[in-house]
């Protein structure tokens, strides 16, 4: 017989009655029925139910046993009395009656209990994240995650794409995001940097006339953690094609990522049909360049109503250059009481409030209500609810000044709405391509143009368009949502070095810090670069979306807290003092 085990604690049921096995696993709990010792014996399979009575050679090692001790036991496997089959166990028609047992790893007295679901801090579970990673919740995060990279391949293959990798150790990039810098001992001052995404590479893979290319790849960004964002490196299904349109990588994708979802969504609806929303219509029409599709509430522009109008906020408001005023529709929310709900969500936001209409029937007809109407009057209301397409019982919400001093707060307050009235649809997986992505963005205070997006991508239009109005060009850019999150970014890549240069200068970076920081992919499109493109599928997110949590951190093995250390390691720590004599470097203490 093996030496720790002849099946696994997922694998024993009636046809093994009467044999003598042997298995090793964790005492997941321990109960004592009248004498009699139960112990639920687990591993990473299943759960096996094993007992010892008095009689039992063993019976008085199985009494010292404690939760969470890693055993053997040998033991012969009998059948459960038919009023004591457990269903819910694939093992549950047998247990083993204990003959020996062996403690292979005793555990200290547990810091957060394994057996049952009781939550804990979440410093906690990462400082002893190999026991939280027993919890069977866990576990099953992390085999979901392990078949979803698994599937995500066999789909690139069976596409006909060829796996490489690319370097971890390289030079730093602009990807938007701060760059974890490594010292270089051979090179005393210099650093390397650890890649944000394998970008540059991935393009000189097309240059170098490999046709298609993908990796599950790591990338490296110091930025500030959110829920739904690793503060450090984070895994993504990175691709490349070259001779491609910004619709064959649509077409590409697509049945990858809906065949993930369809595979491992667990009968959740998964949308067929993708639209293509632009950038500017996204911002409109939901608040954010992310939408939830699921929540049908579509906002609407109704400055015009407003304009010249008895209600006084709004319409000086609109005699300002750039300002606008939108309706966030909500059908069925036509009460006082919900309407109040949503205006101190807006002050709690830090807004002064919003505005409100609804609509209810007084016996003789469709009366409007609230503030708003009785300020702008009859006509203008009739009109605003016609454009909304609303009725009795329904009620819509108003937001007025620049469009982005309010707009995350209405994309916010139409996911509200939509989750308190039941209009969002939770057992469906909602896709949108948001395309037309604005090339370059003006900073607020200073005015200065930057990229608002991949620098690396083809403007439309070509050079043409770069001779205008930076604020004007649209790029071949594009992100995909689901649910609310980005989960694939992507762009058709600058793959011409005369407009590579003049994208660059608009932003601010002369031709010669385009060569220094850029120079090896500069240098490669002399020598013939194709037209490519691609994108990048962020895989905590979709396996996240997957397995229903709002919480990163639940489906990456072992993750940072929220302050980017690593509790379990100890990570960051100090450097030895030889090891910065070695990379000539000195820290200078903070005051």
């Amino acid at each position: 017989m093996h030496a720790f085990r002849s099946h696994t604690c997922a694998e024993l049921n009636k046809s093994n009655v009467g044999q003598t096995v042997r298995l090793s696993g964790w005492v997941h709990r321990v109960r004592d029925h009248g004498g009699i010792l139960f112990i639920d014996l687990r591993d990473h399979y299943g759960v096996t139910q094993v007992l010892a009575d008095p009689d039992s050679p063993a019976f008085a090692d199985v009494e010292k046993v404690r939760s969470e001790w890693c055993i053997r036991i040998d033991g012969e496997v009998k059948a459960r009395d038919e009023s004591l089959v457990n269903p819910k166990l694939p093992t549950g028609e047998v247990e083993v009656f204990v003959r020996e047992l062996e403690v292979l790893g005793a555990a200290e007295e547990l810091p957060l209990m394994v057996f049952g679901d009781q939550e804990y801090p979440e410093e906690t579970r990462l400082r002893y994240r190999y026991l939280d990673l027993r919890r069977e919740a866990m576990q099953d995060n992390m085999k979901l995650r392990s078949d979803v990279v698994a599937s995500m391949r066999r789909r690139m293959w069976d596409s006909g794409f060829r796996e490489f990798q690319t370097p971890i150790i390289t030079a730093s990039s602009p990807e938007g995001a701060r760059d974890f810098l490594v010292p270089s001992r051979l090179h005393p001052g210099k650093f390397y940097a650890l890649p944000q995404a394998p970008q540059q590479f991935k393009q000189l893979i097309m240059v170098s006339g490999f046709d298609k290319y993908f990796q599950i790849a790591p990338c490296f960004r110091d930025e500030d953690p959110r829920a739904d964002r690793s503060p450090t490196d984070f895994y993504q299904l990175d691709l490349e094609m070259s001779f491609v349109t910004q619709q064959d990588v649509f077409d590409t994708i697509q049945p990858v990522i809906g065949g993930i979802f369809e595979e491992f969504g667990g009968g959740r609806k998964v949308d067929q049909t993708w639209e293509q929303i632009s950038y500017k219509d996204s911002a409109l029409w939901y608040g954010t360049d992310k939408p939830d599709l699921r929540n049908p509430i579509k906002m609407q522009d109704c400055s015009d109503h407003f304009r010249g109008s008895g209600f006084a906020i709004f319409a000086k408001l609109l005699e300002q250059d750039g300002t606008e005023v939108r309706a966030i529709p909500a059908p069925t929310g036509g009460s006082r009481k919900f309407c109040d709900r949503m205006n101190a969500f807006a002050q709690k936001e830090g807004l002064p409030g919003m505005g409100y209409i609804f609509w209810r029937d007084q016996g003789e007809g469709m009366e409007a209500a609230g503030p708003l109407a009785k300020n702008i009057g009859p006509e203008r209301t009739e009109a605003i609810r016609q454009q909304l397409g609303l009725g009795v019982g329904d009620a819509a919400f108003f937001l007025g000044g620049k469009p982005s001093a309010f707009e995350k707060v209405a994309g916010k307050a139409r996911t509200v709405i939509g989750d308190e009235l039941g209009l969002t649809e939770k057992d469906r997986f909602a896709f949108a391509w948001i395309v037309d992505f604005p090339m370059y963005e003006a900073d607020e205070e200073t005015g200065d143009i930057d990229f608002s997006h991949n620098p690396f991508s083809m403007p439309q239009g070509g050079i043409d368009a770069l001779s205008g109005d930076p604020l004007n060009v649209l790029g071949y850019q594009y992100d995909l949502a689901c649910n609310g999150y980005e989960l694939v970014s992507g762009a058709i890549r600058n793959h011409k070095p005369e407009i590579m240069f003049k994208a660059f200068e608009l932003a601010g970076y002369p031709a010669d810090e385009v060569i220094k920081r850029f120079g090896g992919m500069v240098n490669a499109f002399k020598f013939g670069a194709p037209p490519h493109g691609g994108c990048a599928a962020g895989i905590d997110r979709i396996v996240m979306l997957l397995a229903d949590t709002a919480n990163i951190r639940e489906v990456i093995m072992f993750p940072m807290n929220q302050r980017a250390e690593d509790l379990m390691m100890n990570a960051p720590s100090e450097p030895l003092n030889e090891q910065l004599r070695e990379l000539h470097l000195r820290v200078i203490p903070q005051d």
